[in-house]
């Protein structure tokens, strides 16, 4: 997953969390996501070059992703590397990002995956986490939410949610990533 930073003139590396919030209330997102996105593409060429074959995850915003050139922005970014292969990208979203305009980000999905781009809805359960999403938004992943993750050995409730949300996954035939596995304890739990 390609997470961006700040890094400020005075404070150093700022965190996400500590400017994104404020920059997805104005347009300024849809630049950072373009910037991310051809950073990606451009990294994933290099690898692809050296023999590495990997997906990298980008998030985007909901500002941008419902933009009505966000299509095109992206089809242009990718004609830029053609020689790299489909499957390389996923976009990730805020399950918010759906709730607006379910039938446009189902259309868009779709459109995306035509040019080999996967999706995943980030932070699964953490918001709205309508079971809607798992039938009418068709991302290939769910992505549970740190916050649940974190505690799992020594938190029931939150075992019992992240069990609850792998079994969903599951049964709508998705993939499960579960954020912020911190130790190997939690990770064979997990596993289990």
């Amino acid at each position: 997953e390609a997470l961006i930073r700040w890094n400020h003139p005075t404070r150093g590396l700022v965190s996400p969390g500590d400017f994104l919030p404020v920059a997805e209330t104005h347009d300024i997102i849809v630049a950072i996501d373009q910037w991310v996105l051809e950073a990606v593409l451009r990294q994933l060429k290099i690898w692809h070059a050296a023999g590495l074959d990997l997906v990298v995850s980008v998030n985007i915003s909901a500002r941008d992703l419902q933009r009505d050139d966000f299509f095109d922005r992206l089809n242009a970014s990718l004609r830029i590397y053609p020689d790299l292969p489909p499957g390389r990208l996923e976009l990730e979203i805020l399950e918010s990002a759906a709730l607006a305009d379910t039938a446009n980000i189902r259309l868009l999905i779709e459109q995306c995956r035509q040019l080999g781009i996967g999706f995943s809805l980030d932070d699964f359960g953490a918001g709205y986490a309508s079971l809607t999403y798992l039938k009418e938004i068709p991302a290939e992943t769910l992505k549970i939410d740190q916050g649940f993750v974190r505690d799992i050995l020594v938190d029931k409730d939150d075992l019992a949610l992240v069990r609850g949300v792998i079994s969903l996954a599951h049964a709508f035939r998705r993939e499960v990533v579960a954020e912020g596995v911190e130790r190997k304890q939690q990770a064979d739990l997990l596993q289990e």
